[in-house]
């Protein structure tokens, strides 16, 4: 049988409906004990955005089944960036091994843009490993390739956008795509901009909103489902969900009921916004993103290697996923050929 355009799309991309093994060797645990004693865990001050999430439960895990002995001090800015200040100060009084940092704010707030390092208000000293970020460069976490590396590397969540838009397309052939995104998350901001590039170069129109800000520029919920109502009336036949921790407290009660209200399918860029109820995404698994943070952590304080030396990688394979029961009540099926290939979700909704 002949594969239809978007499986092999995702194949040449290096994406599929599964995850592969992780490329865990064993020569990294033989190491283990002639580096640091099992009495004495290396240090790992992990600073998350929104609470605990699965990245973190993989992130543990790998470590435990690894048998590295380990002690993780969690750190929690529950949004408010006004925090990070204090924890950098934390930092520097308690010289962890390596620093654990959730998202890109998270990690521009740790060691700041590459172009604006401040060394009073930022950490250069010490090893990070950043994860869920979704376009590195971009955001200038860290320069363009053939640049001179920093003491950094991670792990990107997202799949390439193109092949985002390509799997969109293939569901449903659009015209104008509708993005929902916060001003102030610069993940959101550079994927919106590569969305941008991506319609001139195809072909296709963006029309997109940003959530309001008060009068100290920080955003809040008011007016979010008239934003969706505007993105339809502006002729969007898709709403794309970027990788967006704000939209993400919004999505399940707020975002996503508006847009089905208005007939508008919803695309996810992550794994929680299709726990919110999205119609369809391409997402990589958050407990599988962890596991692979740690799989670099690892290569820094086990194998003493550089972290500048470590690639920054996605996941090589993500989950095509679509929810039968938003198809069903938006009078979208998806193509035939997708249920050879995709996930199917058939469970009710749910956000971590």
């Amino acid at each position: 049988m002949n594969t239809d355009p978007i499986r092999r799309s995702l194949i040449v991309a290096g994406l599929g409906a599964t995850l592969p093994a992780l490329p865990f060797g064993r020569a990294r645990a033989q190491q283990q004990s002639s580096v640091r004693r099992p009495e004495s865990p290396f240090r790992i001050y992990a600073i998350t955005f929104r609470g605990s999430t699965d990245v973190e439960r993989g992130f543990a895990d790998y470590f435990s089944s690894r048998k590295i002995p380990v002690q993780i001090i969690y750190r929690d800015l529950n949004r408010d960036m006004t925090l990070m200040p204090g924890f950098v100060d934390e930092i520097r009084a308690t010289r962890p091994d390596l620093i654990y940092t959730w998202g890109t704010s998270v990690t521009l707030g740790v060691i700041g843009p590459c172009d604006a390092v401040n060394r009073r208000a930022h950490i250069t000293d010490i090893p990070v490993v950043f994860t869920l970020v979704a376009a590195p460069v971009l955001a200038k976490i860290v320069p363009p390739g053939g640049a001179a590396r920093r003491n950094v590397t991670g792990v990107v969540h997202v799949a390439p956008v193109e092949a985002q838009i390509k799997a969109m397309a293939a569901y449903r052939p659009f015209q104008t795509l509708g993005v929902l995104y916060t001003p102030t998350e610069q993940n959101s901001v550079a994927v919106h901009a590569e969305i941008r590039k991506l319609g001139r170069s195809n072909g296709f129109g963006v029309v997109s909103r940003t959530f309001r800000l008060d009068e100290n520029g920080k955003v809040h919920a008011e007016g979010a489902a008239d934003l969706v109502r505007e993105l339809k009336e502006a002729k969007a036949q898709w709403l794309y969900l970027p990788p967006d921790s704000f939209l993400g407290t919004l999505a399940q009660d707020v975002i996503i009921p508006a847009a089905m209200a208005a007939g508008l399918p919803t695309f996810a860029s992550t794994e929680q916004l299709m726990q919110a109820g999205a119609l369809s995404g391409l997402v990589s698994r958050y407990y599988n993103v962890g596991q692979f943070t740690a799989h670099k952590a690892e290569q820094i304080l086990v194998g003493g290697r550089a972290a500048a030396a470590i690639p920054i990688e996605t996941l090589k394979r993500f989950s095509y996923q679509i929810r039968i029961s938003a198809a069903e009540k938006l009078k979208l099926p998806p193509p035939l050929p997708m249920f050879s290939y995709a996930e199917i979700i058939t469970d009710a909704p749910r956000v971590e």
